[in-house]
Formats: structure tokens, sequence, C-alpha cells
């Protein structure tokens, strides 16, 4: 499914011309060797560009379009019009040697033997240039000189002439393109994308773009060892996809990766989303909704409530079809290859209404500093990090796990949850707005906490013990925060998680110290002791009483951990929203 997705992505972007056609491809290139008539070098052009990333300016390499480069791991091999200086300069900082020899040779022979009966111009001098050029006194070329250094960083290089690149010349063209149509010397076989009967990759091009994974591509189809092997079939015969079908995958992918905007980075995973009919409009929305900023969120609303009223208008009055086909695939990074985390497919209406499902169950009282209507996806998992620690990326394979879940309106990975809390934990109960809301939404979603699409704010009327002991053990605190004005350490600094587990050994600890308390209270406002008294007179009464204890559980299971940690945070919210009404 995610191949025949993905050629079918590569012909919609092959008819709007953004990608090259087979036996091309779009590589970066460094520098131009422009040749005079009879094969020498006039000059060596820089091709790099400034482009501006973040806050920094750099200089990058030109993007163009050049003959299919061939997949190298070891040995030599060299590309045709396009390749570093080792195969077409013949040329190294560590000076001449054979790897670098045999490098030029390779890509002599391979330019003679295809250009040698090409007509025009540019052949010849490309011709004349391999016939007579001599890598040893590569050096004493004024033109080699001046770049001599960064023409081994490693970058491409080309040929052109008079203003032309050797791959734009249509004798070269016609050349090339009849060689790709005459070379059929592998395996013939059906092919498992298109079905059709077709020359079968024997080794598929590397994909490029994946954090963490090699930079010069990683394989997503590839087998490397007998213990892979099926039926006596090497390589990626063993996985027979035809020769088209390859390049248009490994084009699109590799297409989706290079283009920054539309691609989105999660842990250790890359997040790469299309439509079926190719139009950036859909991954723009789509993009929106996983990332909403502080300066987006508005736009972001108006969405959603657009989705509500079936109005599918973006900002640039194209009509979006809400049973639009769209695809999300989330890769990493292993090793020489791509681990494949998730690929989901869905209606576009359909993947927007779930999302917009987990923001409402995400929704929840917020501090009055706090602006954001939606918490992103990024910004979520990072409530179950230390920010303090160098390392702030969530775990890898919980974040694609907890991605999937949205888009499907599936049950929360259990990760999610017990990572939020173990982040509160060891803060002693530092509960934000963002814990807060995923501790919501994973109790409604995978617990079908009934009552939790209402437990925006704190509901008085919850009987629920967990929620109760919170909003309890808060109240507690605030009548030591008020007996003692200015106090460093509070009781959820010692007791909190205590309390949060195993209540039973600690609330009646937490009892006798509150009535000390109160007595200070007693001697500085007597209002306020009254207040707390009828609020724990109430919120004790809440809670059944046993013959054999106090009422209070002896221990919390994970669930009802999280309805404590919310009863907590809700009363606290509370009692800062009284202050800023009065």
């Amino acid at each position: 499914m995610i191949l025949q997705a993905l050629v079918q992505h590569y012909e919609n972007l092959a008819q709007d011309g953004k990608v090259s056609k087979p036996g091309w491809c779009h590589a970066k290139i460094s520098y131009e060797i422009d040749l005079n008539e009879d094969g020498t070098i006039k000059a060596i052009t820089p091709l790099k560009q400034e482009e501006e990333r973040g806050k920094k300016k750099n200089w990058v390499p030109s993007k163009l379009c050049v003959p299919e480069m061939v997949t190298r791991s070891s040995g030599v091999s060299a590309n045709f019009l396009c390749d570093n200086a080792k195969y077409l300069l013949g040329i190294d900082l560590e000076g001449a040697n054979q790897r670098v020899i045999d490098c030029f040779q390779a890509a002599k022979e391979k330019h003679l033997s295809i250009l040698k009966n090409t007509d025009g111009g540019m052949a010849k001098a490309i011709c004349s240039f391999f016939e007579h050029w001599d890598p040893e006194v590569a050096q004493e070329n004024d033109a080699v000189k001046e770049h001599w250094e960064e023409l081994n960083e490693g970058g491409n290089l080309i040929f052109g002439m008079r203003g032309k690149y050797a791959q734009d010349d249509e004798f070269i063209q016609k050349t090339w393109n009849d060689q790709q149509n005459r070379s059929q010397e592998g395996e013939l076989g059906a092919c498992l994308v298109t079905g059709e009967k077709a020359e079968i990759a024997r080794i598929h091009r590397g994909i490029k773009g994946v954090p963490g994974a090699q930079s010069s591509g990683a394989a997503l189809v590839s087998f490397n060892a007998p213990a892979f092997e099926s039926y006596g079939k090497e390589q990626s015969y063993n996985a027979p996809v035809g020769k088209y079908a390859e390049f248009a995958y490994t084009t699109a992918l590799n297409y989706l990766l290079s283009q920054r905007e539309y691609t989105f980075q999660l842990g250790d995973s890359m997040i790469v989303f299309w439509a079926e009919s190719a139009k950036k409009e859909y991954q723009e929305m789509f993009f929106l909704s996983l990332d909403p900023q502080p300066d987006n969120q508005e736009q972001l609303k108006n969405v959603f409530g657009n989705l509500k009223k079936n109005i599918w208008v973006d900002t640039n009055n194209i009509k979006i079809d809400p049973e639009q086909k769209f695809y999300i695939l989330s890769l990493a990074p292993n090793a020489a290859r791509l681990s494949v985390r998730f690929f989901y497919q869905n209606t576009f209406g359909s993947i927007m209404q779930n999302i917009e499902k987990h923001y409402k169950r995400m929704e929840i009282v917020k501090p009055s500093w706090e602006n954001r209507s939606y918490l992103g996806i990024r910004k979520m998992l990072l409530e179950t990090v230390n920010l303090n620690s160098r390392d702030k990326t969530p775990i890898s394979n919980m974040a694609a796990m907890v991605l999937k879940a949205i888009l499907a309106d599936d049950r929360y990975p259990a990760s999610l949850y017990t990572d939020t809390m173990i982040r509160i934990r060891a803060e002693q109960g530092n509960i934000t707005y963002g814990r807060a809301a995923i501790l919501k939404a994973f109790l409604i979603q995978n617990y079908k906490w009934k009552e939790g699409e209402h437990y925006m704010g704190l509901n008085e009327e919850c009987k629920e013990p967990a929620y109760v002991l919170g909003r309890l053990f808060a109240v507690l605190e605030f009548i030591q925060k008020d007996a003692n004005p200015g106090i460093n350490t509070t009781i959820r600094d010692r007791y909190f998680n205590s309390a949060c587990a195993t209540p039973a050994s600690v609330f009646p600890v937490l009892i006798k110290l509150k009535n000390s308390h109160i007595k200070k209270l007693e001697r500085t406002s007597a209002g306020t002791k009254v207040y707390y008294e009828k609020l724990l007179t109430e919120l004790m009464g809440r809670i059944e009483m046993k013959e054999d204890s106090s009422g209070f559980p002896k221990r919390l299971s994970l669930d009802d951990q999280g309805k404590f940690m919310l009863g907590y945070y809700h009363q606290t919210q509370k009692k800062y929203e009284k202050k800023e009404d009065k």
C-alpha cells in the first residue's frame, strides 16, 4: 500500500512538472566545469546560492535535474555528467592514489562509451576533455587551482559550455534516453506494485532527508543477508518491484522529504504527508492542525468551525474536498535502512475530525497567562520529558504511536500516560496545564471516563474518591500556605507522591498538620478559617467511611492516580480563579 500510494503520487507530481522523469533525478550541484570547444577547461563556476535557514544565511548547492545517479555503497561506480571531483577530475586532497585513478578511469570509460556517437559540440567537448585530461597535473590548471579545496569537499560537479549545462543539450538528452530504453539487464517478473510484467530493480535508490539515517540515503526496501532471502531470491529480487515503480516511489518520497514546510519531525521520526491529488493546500491545512503556533490559533479554530458547517475553503479560495484521500507516513532511521513507524490513510475530512476530537478532549481550564486554545502534538509530548536535560526528545516509539492514535481516534498508548505521571512525580506534583490536559484526554479515551468531557474545570458534584482526594490535598496545601505566608516547602513537596499512591498512609498525618495550621488562621483571619472548614467538611463527607479505617483508600490504581492529579489541578486553578475575580 505504501509503495502504491507513492507511485500514484509520483505520477501526479510528474503531470505538474514537479519531479523528474524516469532516467533522471534532481541532485545538489556545487560547481560547473565550463569547457571550451576543444575540451579544455575555461573556468570553474560556483553554483551555490545563499539561502536563509532560520536566523542564519548559508550557501547551499543548486538543485538541478541530471541523469539518474547510481546507488553507491562501496567499490567504484561512475555517474553520467554529474559526480564529485574524484570521478570527473581525478583529484583528491590526499593526493593521487589508486582509488582516485580508478574513479576517474571509470568516469572516462562511461562518458566515452555513451557519447562516442553523439552529435553536437557539447558531446564532442566532453569526449575531448576525458581523452586529454591528465589528473596528475590537474593542480597546475588555473581554474582548478583557484577552487582546489572547495572542489575536494565532496560536492557534485557538472559540465557546461557557453552558458548551457551538458544535461540540457538536446543531443545528449536523446542519447541518454535511448540508452535507458535499451537497457534490459535484470530479471523480468511481475511487479508487486503495478501488477505488470517488467524488469525488476535489483537495488533500490536511497531515501534522503530522514534525520539520523545515512546522509547519502537509506533504503526503504533492502535485503543484505541470506537470512532475509527466500526461495533463492537475492537482494531486492526477493520483493519484486519493477524499475519504473522503484524509480517512481523513491522519487516521490525524496521529493516529499525535501519539502521542509510539509514535513514534521516527531522524536526520531520524520512524518511526511500528502493528498492523493498532490495539492499542497491539504498539506498546509494538515500541518497547521498538527503544529499550531500562538499566532495562528484563531485560523485553526476557523478551520474546525468550517468543518462542522461543511465549509471547506482555505485562504487561497481553493475548495477542499473532505472525501479526498490523505496519506501519512512515519519513517525512522535504522542504520543504512529506514523503519516504517506507521502508515495511515483515510479521507481528509475524517482525519481533521479526529484531530479536532483530540483537541476537544484536551480542553481544560488554564492559567490566565496561557492564551493558546490548541496545544500542538509536539508541545504536548514535551510535557513528558525533563526540560532541564540535554536530550529533550520524547520516547521515539511512543511519540509516533501517539500521533497514530490521534489520527485514527484510537486509544492513546499507555506510555503517554505513565511518562506524564513520572514527570509529575519527579517534580513533586508540578502539574502544568499540558500535563493535566494529557491526563484528562487519556482518561476519557482509554478509561471511558464518562464525566470526563465535563471536566474542563472543577467538577464540584463529583463523588469519585480519587478525584475528591486530589481536591482535598489541594485545600490542605492552601491552608498551610495561608497560615505560613512566604513558605518555601509545602506538603506538596514532601507528601504529594505518597498521597497520590497510598492515601491511607498519608492523609491522617496531613489532617493532624492541618489542625495546627487552622489554629494559626483563627488568630489572623477568622473568615478564612470558616471558609476552609466548610470546604473540608464538604470534601470529607464525599469520602465513604469504612469500619476498619478512616475511609481513605489504602492504594490508588493508575487511572485513579490520574483522577487524583486532576482533582488537585482543578482545585488549584479554582483558587487562582477566585483571586482574579476579586
